[in-house]
């Protein structure tokens, strides 16, 4: 569907940890051409940490092709060079955010007139906000107007009504896979609703409860709604000798580089996060999510955001292997 002529346009939906990124890996690096030196390949994604991911994945199923990759992100500190002095990417396949793409273009340090092949990782949360809706747009745009004949593919573990009215208004041609909503949910999951009556027995209860079980089953991710919250339950679990660390939008950019290799790495079996690393991020160790805070939807005080729940208990359970969700609720959910 994605390796053979003839190219079509494909929206597929599959379940976490089910193989998306090495299908869409596969599909760049077979239309890409290694003896010429210029772009023909871009993948968008909603954050740094998955662009990084994702690149690190095409790495290595190239190995051995020639084929190079560039990273569309903006740098740490340390790295920072202005746009105006960076040299025009060579590199066969680019892979990055939104905004990092859009000031490439728009400073012509990025071509798109042989971009063979555009991918949208996260496409449904790429199409839905605002902010990545029309920078995902004007970079589809810019390509299908400069390059012609492009192929897009637009993948997503879920795909809500409006994203799916939105795609089929855009891509009129091409293969739709979808999944029923109540196919989504990971089988190899367990997931646990525990009942604590404020929020200090939500410490407590991970505390004398969570954590013993969690250094049976590997490494393990807790999800926060907020900043202040990642600092705070941070704060809270080290003054009781537990050694995590914690990830949010905020920290500088070589230091949110800093924690995820050191987790990725086993240095660190706990990490706590916001929606940061909800979406796509694969760590094979990962047995165990706590759900601290439940997802709530944008803009809304108690408005319950299933697909971003979906996607949280997704980093648990990857490739078909058993996965623990823990759920902590002290208001009705």
């Amino acid at each position: 569907m994605i390796l053979t002529p003839p190219y079509k346009n494909l929206v597929a939906q599959a379940h976490n940890g089910s193989g998306k990124t090495t299908c869409f890996v596969l599909g760049m690096l077979s239309r890409v051409d290694p003896n010429r030196r210029i772009p023909q390949a871009i993948c968008i994604c909603p954050t740094r940490e998955l662009a990084q991911q994702n690149k690190s994945v095409l790495m290595r199923m190239s190995k051995f092709t020639g084929i190079t990759c560039a990273s569309a992100i903006s740098p740490a500190l340390k790295d920072y060079m202005p746009i105006s002095k960076m040299a025009p990417v060579t590199d066969q396949v680019v892979i990055g955010t939104s905004g990092t793409l859009i000031k490439w273009i728009t400073n012509k340090k990025l071509a798109t007139r042989d971009i063979k092949i555009l991918v949208f990782d996260e496409a449904d949360h790429m199409l839905a906000e605002e902010n990545f809706m029309s920078d995902s747009t004007r970079i589809m745009r810019d390509i299908q107007s400069s390059a012609g004949d492009c192929q897009l593919l637009l993948f997503s573990a879920t795909f809500n009504e409006k994203v799916k009215d939105f795609i089929t208004k855009v891509i009129k041609e091409g293969n739709q896979i979808f999944v029923k909503k109540e196919d989504l949910t990971l089988d190899k999951v367990k997931q646990y609703k525990v009942r604590v009556p404020d929020e200090i027995a939500k410490i407590e209860v991970i505390r004398d409860k969570i954590f013993e079980f969690g250094q049976k089953v590997g490494q393990v991710i807790i999800f926060v709604r907020t900043k202040i919250s990642t600092k705070n339950l941070h704060n809270a679990l080290t003054k009781e000798d537990y050694v995590c660390s914690s990830i949010q939008g905020s920290l500088d950019h070589a230091e949110r580089e800093k924690v995820i290799q050191e987790f990725k790495d086993g240095y660190t079996k706990v990490l706590i996060s916001t929606d940061l690393l909800a979406r796509g991020f694969d760590q094979s160790q990962v047995n165990l999510v706590i759900n601290y805070d439940m997802p709530i939807k944008y803009n809304s005080r108690d408005e319950p955001d299933y697909e971003v729940y979906l996607h949280r208990i997704g980093r648990a359970g990857r490739f078909g292997q058993k996965g623990n969700v823990v759920n902590k609720i002290w208001q009705e959910f």
